[in-house]
This record gives C-alpha cells, sequence and structure tokens, in this order.
C-alpha cells in the first residue's frame, strides 16, 4: 500500500506545517525533539508521546488517592481546601504555572434530618451508615450524615405512595390503577432515570415529600456480594445526591449565568427556580424494608417489584411516615486549581483538561480515582517542560471542586470567563471516575477520527491488545446479545463496518456540561470502566480507598492507560499545526438523529392511532381481570404532519460541505495542496469556532442556558441526552408547533456550521496548484 494511502488526519497535520514551512521559504525544523513544538503524528510527537508514557508511574496513583481520600471531601470541608491547596503545591512543584480560583456558592448542608413511621406500627430509621472492617475511612465522624442537596426543608407527615423509579410513564402507570400521590410522600427507588427528577414530578404531582431509597435489584445483593466480601451495596449504604434541577441550569442556584463571585448579585433562595419545592430524604434499603412493607392497597405490577424478600404493594398507606429536614442555607467557598502551561506559537489558543475533586464523602472513585490519573498526566508533562519542550498552544489543567453539587465549580469558572473562553479554547477534555475495563468516549463528533486514532495507540492492560480493538468487540458482542437494546444493536452496526468507532452524545452529569452546552466549546469526555464492581457504592462512606482498590482498579493499570489517553489527546491537540477535527462523522451521525426524529413521530402517530382504536373498542376493560381492575390509558393526542423538510435539507448540504472539507484535506496531506503559514492560522481560527455554530443565542424552550441544538440533557432525563433536542423533546411533550418551528432553528444552525465548513475548505482549496510537487 502507497504511503499517502495510509496518511491519518495526524499526519495530514504534520504534512500541512511542512509545507507551510516550504512554501514561505523557510527552512525544515532540524531542532531536537524536546527543543520545539512538535508536528501531530510525526515520528518526533511518537517520541515525545513514549517519554511522556514513561514518566506515568503507577507507583504515584495510590499515594496520591489515600491522601486525598482520608477525610471527608465535600464543600467547605477542610479537607477539601487542603486537598486544593495540596494539588496547587505540586502543579508548581512539577513546572507548572498554577493559581486557586476561589468562588461563594449556596451549599445547604444538613443540620438535622429524621424519619419515622407513625401507622400502622412505629419505626424510626436509622439513617446513618456502619463503619465495616477493613474499610478505615467508613467509621469517620467528619462527613455529612446522608442527604439530597438542594431539597427543601420541611416538616410533612403523610401516607406512602411507591411509585417504582418515579419516572413519568411510572406516573401514568400509578393513575391506571387509580392511586395517586396527592398530599401524600412518594417513596422511588434509585435507578432509571437522574435523581433530581424522582422529586420533581412527585412534586408536579402533588405529593409533599419525597423518599428515595436503594433496592437491592439495582445495586444491592441482586448484583452480586455486598461489601465488604464483594463490591455491591451493602444494606445500611445510601447514596446521597443532589438534586437542583440542573436540567434548567447548573451551577450556583443563586447567580445564574454569571461567575458566583464574592460580590456577585445574588436572588434570593426563594426565587432560584432550580431548587425543589419538597423534602427529599434517601435511605438505605435496611431503612425502606419496613416501610415498603407496611404499604397496601395494589400489588405493584411485576416491573415494579424490587429484590427485598417482601410483596410490594402501591398504597396510599396504611404506612405513614413523618420526615424532617433542616438545613444550614449558607455560601461556602469553591477553590478550583487551574494550572497552565504556556504555548510557544500560540499561547492564545488553549486546549483545557478538567476533572473535579470534591466527593460527597471521600470519593476514591468519585471522582479521585480520575484526579490521580490528571495529576500523572501533569507530572509527566512536567517533566517534559522541564527537559526544554513547550507545546505550540497554550494547555490548561483544572481541578474543579463543588461538581457533585450541580457542577458548581466548572459552570462558575466558565460563566466568569466565558469570553476569553470562546475565543481561546480549542478543546475542552474531561475525566471523572475511573476504573478496571472499557473505554467510554463521548463529546464533539469532529473528533470522532481523532479520538479513534489516539484509541488504536493505547494498550488494554488486561488483553494487550488496542483499547480500540477491545471497545469494537465490546460493541459487537452487545449487539448480538438477545437482551441488546436498540441503541446496542446500532452501535454494532456501525462499529462492524470496520471503520471508526461511534463517539457518544454529550448530556449532563460532569464538568463538560458548560463548555459544550453553554458557550458551544469542541468537548471530549472518557474514562474507564465496566468491570468493576463500584456502582454499589456510589456516592456512600464506601467509597473509600480500601473500597476501589479491591474493586475499582487493583495496581491501577487504568489509571495509568487513562493518563495515556487523556495525555495523548491533549498532546496531540496543542502540538498539532492545524487542529485535527473531520467532520464526515459528525454529518454522518446528524443523519442518524434525523432518521431517529422522524421516526419518533411516526411511532407516537401510530400509537395514538391503536390506543385510539384499544379504548374506542373498550379492550382495555374486557382485557382486565374484574378483581384487579386497571383503568385504560388517556387518549394521546393526535399527532399532526411534522415538517421536517428543513433538516433534510440542512443534512444533504452538511454532508456535502463535510465530505468537501475531508476531502480537501486528504489533498493536502497527498502534498497536493499546501498551506502558507497565515492561511493554516486563518484555518484553525475557523477550525476552532466550529461547534459554536451549533448553539443558539435562545436556547432550548423553557431552559435558555442550554444552548447547543445538536446535544443537551434532556428536561426529564436529567443525565442522559436528547439529540436535536428542540424538534425531539418538542414531539415527545406533544407540542407540534414548537417540533416544527424547532425543525427551521436547527436548520439554520447547521446551515451556519456549513458556512463556516465551507469556508475552511475554500481556504484550503485556494491553495490548489500555487506549489508545485514536494519532492520527497
Amino acid at each position: 500500500m502507497p504511503l499517502t494511502a495510509r496518511l491519518t488526519p495526524l499526519l495530514t497535520c504534520a504534512i500541512l506545517s511542512l509545507a507551510a514551512l516550504s512554501a514561505s521559504g523557510a527552512a525544515e525544523p532540524s531542532t531536537p525533539p524536546l527543543a520545539g513544538f512538535l508536528q501531530a503524528g510525526s515520528s518526533e510527537q511518537r517520541a515525545l508521546e513514549q517519554r511522556f508514557d514513561a514518566g506515568l508511574k503507577a507507583a504515584d496513583f495510590g499515594p496520591w488517592l489515600k491522601l486525598l481520600a482520608a477525610e471527608a471531601n465535600h464543600v467547605g470541608s477542610p479537607h477539601d481546601k487542603a486537598n486544593a491547596e495540596y494539588l496547587l503545591k505540586q502543579f508548581r512543584s512539577w513546572g507548572w504555572k498554577a493559581e486557586i480560583e476561589t468562588f461563594y456558592v449556596l451549599y445547604p448542608t444538613p443540620k438535622h434530618s429524621s424519619l419515622e413511621m407513625l401507622a400502622p406500627s412505629t419505626f424510626t430509621a436509622r439513617l446513618h451508615e456502619s463503619a465495616i472492617e477493613g474499610d478505615s475511612t467508613s467509621g469517620r465522624t467528619d462527613g455529612l450524615a446522608p442527604y439530597n442537596a438542594y431539597g427543601a426543608d420541611g416538616d410533612v407527615t403523610g401516607e406512602l405512595v411507591y411509585v417504582n423509579y418515579g419516572m413519568p410513564d411510572d406516573y401514568i402507570e400509578l393513575a391506571r390503577h387509580g392511586v395517586d400521590v396527592k398530599g401524600k410522600i412518594a417513596i422511588v427507588r434509585y435507578g432509571s432515570g437522574w435523581r433530581g427528577l424522582k422529586p420533581k414530578l412527585a412534586h408536579e404531582h402533588g405529593a409533599i415529600g419525597c423518599l428515595i431509597y436503594s433496592d437491592p435489584a439495582d445495586d444491592g445483593y441482586a448484583m452480586g456480594d455486598v461489601y465488604p466480601k464483594g463490591g455491591w451495596r451493602p444494606e445500611h449504604g445510601v447514596q446521597r445526591g443532589s438534586v437542583l434541577d440542573t436540567p434548567i441550569y447548573p451551577g450556583d442556584p443563586l447567580t445564574p449565568g454569571v461567575g458566583a463571585t464574592k460580590d456577585a448579585k445574588r436572588l434570593a433562595i426563594a426565587d432560584a427556580a432550580t431548587i425543589l419545592k419538597i423534602p427529599v430524604m434517601p435511605i438505605s434499603y435496611a431503612d425502606a424494608r419496613p416501610l415498603l412493607e407496611s404499604i397496601a392497597g395494589q400489588v405493584a405490577p411485576k416491573s415494579w417489584r424490587g429484590s427485598l424478600p417482601i410483596t410490594y404493594h402501591i398504597g396510599p398507606g396504611p404506612a405513614k411516615v413523618r420526615m424532617q429536614i433542616a438545613s444550614d442555607w449558607s455560601l461556602q467557598p469553591l477553590y478550583n486549581v487551574i494550572a497552565k502551561i504556556e504555548g510557544s506559537a500560540e499561547p492564545d489558543a488553549w486546549v483545557i483538561r478538567g476533572n473535579h475533586r470534591d466527593g460527597w464523602v471521600q470519593g476514591a472513585w468519585d471522582p479521585l480515582s480520575g484526579t490521580v490519573a490528571m495529576m500523572a498526566e501533569a507530572k509527566s508533562m512536567g517533566a517534559l517542560l522541564k527537559q526544554g519542550w513547550k507545546p505550540r498552544r497554550t494547555i490548561v489543567y483544572a481541578s474543579w471542586d463543588g461538581e457533585e453539587v450541580g457542577l458548581l465549580g466548572s459552570t462558575e469558572w466558565v460563566e466568569q470567563h466565558a469570553g476569553e473562553l470562546a475565543r481561546k479554547t480549542v478543546l475542552y477534555l474531561n475525566s471523572d471516575t475511573n476504573a478496571r475495563g472499557f473505554l467510554n468516549l463521548d463529546g464533539s463528533h469532529s473528533l470522532q477520527r481523532f479520538v479513534n486514532e489516539i484509541a488504536a495507540d493505547v494498550q488494554d492492560p488486561q488483553t494487550g491488545t488496542s483499547v480500540r480493538d477491545r471497545l469494537r468487540a465490546r460493541m459487537l458482542v452487545k449487539g448480538y446479545e438477545k437482551s441488546a437494546e436498540e441503541d446496542d444493536k446500532s452501535t454494532a452496526k456501525v462499529a462492524g463496518e470496520g471503520g471508526d468507532l461511534p463517539v457518544a452524545a454529550m448530556g449532563s452529569g460532569s464538568d463538560y456540561t458548560p463548555f459544550i452546552q453553554h458557550l458551544g466549546v469542541t468537548t471530549l469526555g472518557l474514562a474507564y470502566d465496566g468491570e468493576d464492581d463500584q456502582d454499589g457504592v456510589y456516592h456512600s462512606i464506601y467509597d473509600s480507598y480500601d473500597h476501589y482498590v479491591r474493586f475499582g482498579d487493583p495496581g491501577f493499570a487504568y489509571g495509568v492507560a487513562e493518563a495515556q489517553t487523556a495525555g495523548r489527546a491533549v498532546l496531540r491537540m496543542a502540538n498539532a499545526p492545524v487542529l485535527p477535527m473531520q467532520f464526515r462523522g459528525f454529518a454522518d451521525t446528524v443523519g442518524r438523529y434525523l432518521a431517529e426524529v422522524r421516526k419518533l413521530a411516526d411511532d407516537k402517530r401510530k400509537k395514538s392511532e391503536d390506543l385510539g382504536k384499544l379504548i374506542d373498542q373498550n379492550a382495555f376493560g374486557l382485557a382486565a381481570d374484574p378483581t384487579r381492575p386497571v383503568r385504560a390509558p388517556e387518549r394521546l393526542q393526535p399527532v399532526p404532519a411534522i415538517d421536517l423538510t428543513p433538516l433534510d435539507t440542512a443534512l444533504a448540504r452538511l454532508k456535502k460541505s463535510a465530505g468537501a472539507y475531508d476531502d480537501a484535506s486528504a489533498k493536502v496531506a497527498s502534498g497536493e495542496i499546501r498551506l502558507l503559514p497565515g492561511v493554516q492560522k486563518t484555518l484553525n481560527g475557523i477550525l476552532q469556532g466550529m461547534e459554536h455554530e451549533l448553539t443558539d443565542e435562545r436556547g432550548l424552550p423553557g431552559r435558555t442556558w442550554f444552548k447547543h441544538l445538536i446535544y443537551a440533557p434532556g428536561l426529564l432525563t436529567g443525565y442522559g441526552v436528547k439529540t436535536l433536542p428542540g424538534v425531539r423533546e418538542a414531539l415527545e411533550g406533544q407540542r407540534w408547533d414548537e417540533a416544527s418551528d424547532y425543525a427551521k432553528i436547527t436548520a439554520t444552525v447547521l446551515g451556519a456550521y456549513c458556512d463556516r465548513l465551507d469556508k475552511a475548505t475554500g481556504l484550503v482549496i485556494a491553495q490548489a496548484g500555487k506549489f508545485g510537487a514536494r519532492t520527497q
């Protein structure tokens, strides 16, 4: 195979730079690999990455993790501040310019909470977690008691109603059984959707309080041996978590859209749209069992039954409980650690890498497993820096505070520096938790080729193959299995074609959110997981160093793999003479999203028609057990024709524009087209702003903070992504005119994206024929 046929887009970047030097009459660089900025994909860049890998020491990870997870690590704790100061000291010792940037946010903490069952018998819930032998930090008392941050304070008494996972379809099913939660307290189990939606929906349906418990079917003994024998949730384990309404806007609830500095203008707490209106409390399955056992009424539908050794009933009552919650609603400081290595050629172009540092208690897995990988990268880059290397672009490493309660640290930083970040950021790379298993990738689809090439160059610690090949195998197997979801089958189909593995779309739930969905910055997220037993201790006191080294990543082999993966992404993006972006993958992805939206409209139309016929025929009444009556579902609105032709037109143009740019890039790789240095600089400026073109200043309906029209967290999924969200969520909510309107708005955004992409292509093509073939 000819050399030119095997050139990758990363090697393309090397040729772009060499061509620019040749065209300008400059001599090709002859400096040693560490003496100047390097060509992405070149032998010098590969040598740099080998030196970088050599600086990653698994032996560093354990001591760092043990130190950082030694004490409670929540916002406002002494150890949270101590950890920030420790990271600051480490970054500086490694040669980085580092500082702590402080914000002041509303951070409620529990002063008192209690839960009592008053009828048909009495019971007082324990509401705390037991020390476990062999876990050296599980007996500490410096952490906060289990609670849900940003739930309302209150003292409420009411009958219990069991609502399964407490998601929208569960309330539809509850109504069919003739039961509601008005004036009552909903008890729901964790899972199937983001926790913050559970009390929000309970309140919208009239509940006066909400209890969220962890059922052993989801992360306890039904999944495997419980801690300490195995990794899964023990009976008194409690999942803490925020219920801040982040699908409206994340960050400090009192300073939406602006940085929460000391003198920032703040809303009154009563006016903050993202704070819940009813009290909500997380409990263990040990505390939940006597409550659920005391609920009578109809037996719960089969799919609602968990793994407790009881018969699950819906209610209401006769179980009656009193829940009391009082909190300290004060401002607390956040400590973001921001470290930089200034670029030698393009100091005002930033590659930003972030991982949060705060936890609910010790937080060894979530998030410190990702933090120590990021520290290893920073230490190794510092060693390269001391040897004389400098990146072409500025590298920024950020240790975020306050992520757990609502992406506070990252959001406030982005809002405070929005203008500068929009001008300078070429990539935001995020990680969070990390453990043994498979590579997970999500982010901007213009990076799909870029990250696939990185994954092909990183070796899986267990199998010796590349992490890309192992991930491809997993995708294929998941799509083959009998239980495969439609998404699994679709992903397997793409993976089976042998090209780039698909990158998942970003919803929310970590610090990438303000970068991609508010600013429109090109963003990538990565982590390893899937073979660990960490889910059972999620957000509990048992997320400890002792648990992680047994059940998360023994030996820290996947910590090293994450550092290798993220480090390559940072180094290649920081060094590439031309930003390594490709666009056919994005166009194909938008095509899949549009097909899904069209199918959604067709399926809703058919479902509405079919349901109407069944209701007219009294089919539900005739099919029901007369001794266990279940009502027919409510009629669905008829679905009119939705005009998606603007999106069809935009997609056709996007495919053409994407193909044209990628083809032009290939001509540069072949030497047919060469770029002058000034052209190269202009091209980078165009590419840097591509993702921003996918945003609209009007934002999404009812939540203008979210501006990206291709990816967004769902209003009724919380973390889960909605693609083409303006159109998709309007269809799901039966807002037909809004769906048609956002088809036009989204098409306009895609048109602006194509305009910018065509400009980039024209810039490259304009160089065609100006220079002869390069002499090899």
